[in-house]
């Protein structure tokens, strides 16, 4: 792939966030093609769910955080909510992982943080229908829980998927910032077990957006203000840091992560620069010198304001979406759906 580096300038214009706060946003950046409705009382992380079986049905998660009277709600792709589920006590980072083998049953699931019970909570797609008896408890034992960031790894064996969820929490040591536990079926109930504990941090700030490449089987996590580490997945492979990155392309906080997927092995990682109001584009391979090795390609504004949560898929959806999607959280208690063909315009130079 051919490296480019493209920084749009960003002069400064005043842009009403849905109309309940301004903020500053660059005169040139990208206006959403869908804008969600508005929930009651602030989004924080989205993720896409595609129909295995019919893929024009297309459906985006996005929590609302806050304490006892949080949600996960589902929408459709004008915005317009369809489902939820309230309350939940302050919902942080959702994620999706297809075909969990559940009571015999491949079943797709959205599994969600919920910082105020110290849980995960898995649902059911589409229906998000709960499938964990109440939750699953994370980080226990430790002093420091406050689960916060989520991302699902899905690894194919011989006898079905293995599905594991990465979870970060609000703060903790270097080292052992993360855990994984792999999601299993117990009498028709999701339960996890504990098989890994990673992740150094700087410490400055905090750790909350992660996301995984099941393709590549590489982890990435936003160490806020400092950067952006990269391992492997799988944890029979260790706790190698293999790379760290994007330490000095940032105004504040490195913040959600979404991986766009051109094919099996090339795409994009894209970042959330969020005082900026703007997305850090990474090569998803990596550099022609190393795949451990992710240069700047580009930085997109974009009209989401102080965004922490993204997704993006490449599949085609519908004539407005046509090279796929990058779903983005805005200040306002909405989600921003954005034509993934004007970014790739952007990458492009064109």
């Amino acid at each position: 792939m051919k490296k480019q580096f493209i920084i749009f300038s960003l002069s400064v214009a005043l842009l009403s966030s849905c109309g309940n706060k301004y903020a500053t946003v660059a005169d040139n950046a990208l206006k959403p093609t869908v804008i969600t409705e508005v929930v009651p009382n602030d989004t924080d992380d989205p993720a896409i769910w595609v129909n295995p079986n019919d893929s024009t049905d297309v459906m985006v998660i996005g929590t609302d955080k806050h304490e006892k009277t949080g949600g996960l709600y589902a929408y459709d792709m004008e915005g317009k909510i369809l489902n939820k589920v309230i309350p939940l006590d302050r919902p942080n980072n959702v994620d999706i992982a297809y075909g969990f083998d559940l009571d015999g049953e491949k079943t797709d699931i959205a599994v969600v943080t919920e910082r105020g019970t110290d849980k995960i909570r898995v649902f059911s797609l589409p229906d998000l229908a709960p499938l964990d008896n109440g939750g699953i408890p994370v980080f226990e034992g430790e002093t420091e829980k406050s689960p916060m960031g989520i991302a699902l790894y899905t690894r194919a064996d011989t006898s079905g998927n293995k599905i594991y969820a990465v979870v970060g929490r609000k703060t903790g040591p270097s080292g052992t910032y993360l855990f994984q536990y792999e999601l299993q079926d117990k009498d028709g109930v999701v339960v996890g077990t504990k098989v890994r504990e990673f992740g150094n941090f700087n410490g400055g700030k905090e750790i909350e957006a992660i996301a995984i490449d099941n393709e590549l089987g590489y982890i990435y996590y936003s160490d806020e203000g400092f950067g952006i580490h990269k391992y492997y997945a799988d944890p029979s492979k260790g706790n190698e840091e293999l790379a760290i990155f994007g330490q000095k392309d940032f105004k504040e906080d490195h913040e959600g992560i979404a991986i766009y997927k051109a094919s099996d092995s090339t795409g994009y990682i894209v970042a959330s620069n969020q005082q900026n109001n703007s997305f850090n584009i990474y090569p998803r391979e990596g550099d022609t010198e190393s795949a451990n090795q992710h240069t700047l390609m580009a930085e997109v504004p974009v009209s989401a304001i102080e965004c922490d949560g993204a997704d993006a898929i490449a599949m085609p959806i519908g004539s407005k979406f046509p090279k796929g999607m990058l779903i983005a959280m805005s200040n306002g208690m909405v989600f921003h759906y954005y034509d993934w063909q004007i970014f790739q315009d952007i990458i492009d130079g064109k």
